[in-house]
């Protein structure tokens, strides 16, 4: 049940995350885009090493899906709704090491790839090109986050980039 339970942290906190977080700041808010997509800083810094308070909120808000999984998963198993929150941790600062020169094993991409897991490789791309390769931990959240965006579109706040982000 432990296994179940991290699992559906991770499925239903990405999808939250993803859905409910991370497409409406690149729509209409500019806290992630302004804290995770400044290419003037390391998004390594961002991710990790970062104690600004704009960081640590933008952080926050985009574990909340995780949280909230987590807690209604508790009363089926604890251990694995703290598992889940553990393995979601591991995987934020996992996938932003590409910025290290990190670059996934071949048994490591022939393993994970079939899961539509996002690697380090997948997030850069993400940084490099914010309208591209959704998804935290799953990749298959990917083309419906770009669908919903394309849908979205016409309701997007007409802004400016914040500075060091491609409009």
């Amino acid at each position: 049940m432990a296994f179940l339970a991290a699992l559906a942290v991770l499925v239903a906190g990405d999808f939250g995350s993803t859905f409910f977080y991370h497409v409406p700041q690149h729509l209409w808010f500019q806290l992630h885009l302004r804290t995770h997509h400044d290419r003037r800083r390391s998004y390594l810094d961002h991710a990790v090493l970062s104690t600004d308070p704009a960081v640590l909120i933008d952080g926050f808000l985009g574990a909340l899906p995780y949280l909230a999984a987590a807690a209604l998963l508790w009363r089926v198993s604890w251990m694995g709704a703290l598992a889940g929150l553990a393995l979601g941790q591991l995987h934020v600062w996992w996938r932003h090491t590409g910025e290290l020169g990190w670059r996934t094993p071949s048994l490591v991409r022939a393993a994970l790839g079939p899961l539509g897991i996002v690697l380090p490789e997948d997030h850069d791309g993400h940084h490099r090109n914010p309208a591209t390769e959704f998804g935290d931990i799953f990749r298959f959240y990917d083309a419906p986050a770009r669908a919903l965006l394309a849908a979205l579109a016409p309701t997007r706040r007409r802004r400016a980039a914040p500075p060091g982000v491609k409009a």
